[in-house]
């Protein structure tokens, strides 16, 4: 039966001052920091049986970060014991299970409690969040759903009349054996070109079929010594310099994005990498983007060229025409036999499957609200949907360096509105329209000229609209200078007494 968009009046089983959705990177940076300020009723609603976000959910062959280790980690829960210079995903999922627990995390953590349903309550300044084990009412709605997280598969004609296995690389079987097997991959995204390599020696033919080939940088990995990781266990200062000398080394690179003709020797680097390891013309052709590099997300591996010039691997330029039985038909028209379909599609960014869930008590949705192009107050809270919080919300991501980075800066954000609200009593707070729209308009004049809109090619970053949505278009150290002071008159508060917003001109500190 489909949920009502209504929020009972009656008073929740389970009621807190904050409940953190996800508790992926996000959701545990905004947990830490409300322990930090000194909030300890809150809740984080975790749809799994475990913690870790996508780091759990995607478990297929390869699978790593592409940022390296030091800095891809909590600033507040430094891990000297890094194996490699880009963790592999079983290191980071086990790095944020120990973060959960060595900060006090566990309690506060709802297992298999799914979020179907989020309303917003006036009358009570509440939020009524539906889950699968029942209501919890929250004063304050923090969105940790991550946007990344939701697989994206589009319908392939005839799919349904396939006889093999088909799945997403974010629900890759554990039991899966690709020894033998014939694979039709549909698309070449961050993670197919993680996990094509990693099984391309098993299997007995892949066809890849590729829309638009990416730009690939060689991946500069390799083991962190024992004793390196002995005297960044010895000495946390030295780790904390490797880590700066990485995040200032990646925010130059920000310089490329934002002034696309420098971008010029690093696709010379590019190309040359591909050519070193692919030697058919042809195959180089197909391979070769005609897009400015960084246009789409770059990508860095030394064994996904490789692996595409073997012999049992074809890249197929052309979509898919039909799927039938036992293959798949191109629209070049040749058929491709096949027992297995593997999604390396990525995952819905353009329509949040969450944003159809949160309600505003007056019968919009926030999807609604947006209607296809997401917008909020230093990408975090939203016009109209009081004490909702948003983490890795619209132009928060990035192109360069990482994005715990930034998830951290929100969070710190979050915090400093929900302490506020708390220290003058009020009940509800939410961006006034005209902060908004300033922050808005300062994201539409930093995106001028860069690579994103002036790089030649069609994206994900990109919303229904054209704009682009999901990019800070800029130096992270920027966003987080501006998230780190909450400017109270940017914000409209109010009393459960009274429904006039309040507007103040002075500035706290987060």
């Amino acid at each position: 039966m489909a949920l009502q968009n209504v929020c009972p009046t009656s008073i929740g089983r389970v009621a807190t001052q904050v409940a953190i959705v996800g508790s992926g990177f996000g959701g545990l940076a905004a947990a830490h920091y409300l322990k930090q300020a000194g909030v300890h009723d809150f809740l984080i609603l975790e749809r799994a049986s475990d913690v870790g976000g996508v780091w759990r959910d995607n478990s297929y062959p390869g699978c790593a970060c592409d940022v390296q280790s030091h800095l891809y980690s909590f600033s507040f829960a430094p891990n000297p014991d890094w194996s490699r210079a880009f963790s592999p995903q079983g290191e980071i999922l086990s790095y944020l299970q120990r973060c959960v627990q060595e900060l006090g995390l566990m309690p506060h953590v709802r297992l298999n409690q799914e979020v179907r349903q989020a309303t917003w309550d006036e009358a009570n300044a509440t939020w009524c969040i539906q889950t699968s084990q029942g209501e919890v009412r929250a004063q304050h709605l923090v969105g940790a759903f991550g946007s990344l997280s939701d697989p994206l598969m589009p319908k392939l004609p005839g799919l349904e009349a396939f006889k093999g296995e088909v799945f997403h690389s974010a629900n890759w079987p554990k039991k899966f054996n690709p020894k033998g097997k014939r694979i039709a991959v549909m698309g070449t995204g961050a993670s197919a070109l993680q996990f094509i390599p990693a099984i391309q020696p098993d299997v007995a033919q892949m066809h890849v079929f590729q829309r638009t080939p990416p730009w690939v940088l060689p991946r500069h990995d390799g083991p962190i010594s024992t004793t390196a990781r002995t005297l960044f266990r010895k000495m946390p200062w030295l780790q904390m310099l490797a880590r700066a000398q990485i995040y200032v080394h990646r925010e130059a690179l920000a310089l490329g994005f934002l002034h696309p003709r420098l971008m010029a020797r690093t696709q010379a680097k590019a190309l040359r990498h591909m050519h070193a390891a692919v030697k058919d013309p042809v195959l180089r052709q197909k391979l070769t983007p005609d897009y400015t590099l960084g246009c789409k997300r770059i990508l860095i591996s030394n064994t996904y060229y490789p692996a595409l010039a073997k012999a049992n691997v074809e890249v197929v330029m052309d979509g898919v025409k039909q799927v039938l039985a036992d293959g798949v038909i191109g629209q070049d028209g040749v058929f491709r036999p096949a027992d297995t379909i593997i999604y390396g599609t990525g995952f819905q960014t353009k329509d949040l499957p969450f944003t159809h869930l949160i309600h505003d008590g007056k019968g919009r949705t926030l999807a609604s609200a947006w209607q296809g192009s997401p917008q909020a107050y230093m990408g975090t809270t939203v016009h109209g949907f009081p004490n909702l919080y948003l983490l890795h919300g619209p132009n928060i991501g990035l192109g360069h360096t990482s994005v715990v980075y930034m998830l951290e800066a929100q969070a710190r954000h979050i915090v400093g509105v929900i302490k506020l609200a708390q220290a003058k009593g009020y009940d509800a707070v939410e961006p006034t329209a005209s902060a908004q729209q300033r922050f808005l308009d300062r994201i539409e004049k930093m995106m001028r000229g860069t690579v994103w809109v002036a790089g030649g090619c069609e994206s994900w970053y990109l919303d229904e609209t054209g704009r682009n949505s999901s990019i800070w278009p800029g130096f992270t150290f920027s966003y987080a200078s501006t998230a780190s002071k909450v400017a109270e008159k940017d914000y409209a508060w109010r009393r459960l007494a009274s429904s006039t917003p309040t507007s103040h001109s002075a500035k706290a500190s987060a």
